[in-house]
């Protein structure tokens, strides 16, 4: 299968109903765009933006899908430039025309293009924001170096959710639990200095590295209620003296455990790197 036949597969297994609409992957598009709006990960992404690019009005959105983020800045006013190789009314280009014509948009432009081959002038952009898709690069230093070309001195890169492995034992770890690895074989993952130093070689100066449970950004579809309860019970566990952890053996595990990022195949990590005036 490739990446649109997955997709539909998916859509008709009530397995996968969780999974399709956490990733916002539902055949009604414009579903996808009105929980995107609602989220906290959009929320945390517009305050990232507001924090690193105040000025920020132009935004590139590189890898972009089936366009909830692309048609979420849209509407919040932002002029954006939207780049999507997959052609598809599915979870590619045709989708985010479809919606740039459904909520009747004038400030989106949509191009089909691979990250690594994009054609924009240099210094055209506020912002360039890539959700989920760094770590499909095929080339990950020339990928991160066009969006470093196309930012303006001063701009942002804004990468969401991007996963992380540590070793090579680690990233099979991931992509033997990835749950569509399977059908379309697309997943891939880099570790933190693989990133960063593709960030670095581009100019960019890493700001912001906000780690697996740093944010909602990246631990969504867990709440931050979620991650508060577990770590004030984590903090009662550490309270306890170690003489009497033998006690309560699976719940000193539990509350030490869940916590871990190492736990969890594939952890996303998100970034803020800024582009060298020189």
């Amino acid at each position: 299968m490739n990446w649109e036949e997955t997709i539909q597969f998916i859509r008709k297994d009530p397995a996968y109903a969780n999974l399709v609409e956490k990733t916002y992957f539902d055949e009604d598009l414009v579903l996808n765009i009105e929980r995107f709006r609602k989220s906290k990960e959009l929320e945390e992404t517009i305050q990232l933006f507001k924090k690193y690019a105040p000025h920020g009005k132009k935004i590139l959105d590189i890898g972009c899908g089936n366009g909830i983020s692309s048609i979420a800045f849209a509407l919040l006013g932002y002029q954006v430039d939207a780049v999507e190789p997959d052609a598809s009314t599915t979870v590619g280009a045709g989708a985010i025309r479809l919606m740039k014509a459904h909520y009747q948009l004038e400030n989106i432009k949509v191009y089909e293009s691979f990250a690594e081959d994009i054609s924009f002038p240099s210094n055209a952009f506020d912002i360039v924001y890539i959700r989920q898709a760094m770590h499909h690069a095929n080339d990950l230093t020339k990928f991160i170096g066009e969006a470093g070309r196309v930012l303006k001195p001063g701009g942002i890169l804004c990468t969401i959710r991007d996963h992380v492995v540590f070793d090579k034992e680690d990233k099979e770890w991931f992509l033997e639990n990835h749950p569509l690895h399977k059908f379309y074989g697309g997943e891939n993952a880099f570790s933190p200095s693989e990133y960063k130093e593709a960030m670095i070689k581009a100019n960019l100066k890493v700001d912001l590295e906000l780690k697996y449970f740093d944010s909602i950004i990246n631990y969504f579809p867990k709440t931050k209620q979620q991650i508060e309860f577990i770590q004030s019970r984590k903090n009662l566990v550490n309270k306890i003296p170690n003489l009497f952890h033998f006690l309560l053996p699976q719940r000193i595990k539990k509350y030490t455990t869940q916590l871990d990022e190492k736990k969890v195949p594939g952890r996303m990590y998100s970034y803020i790197a800024t582009k060298n005036n020189a």
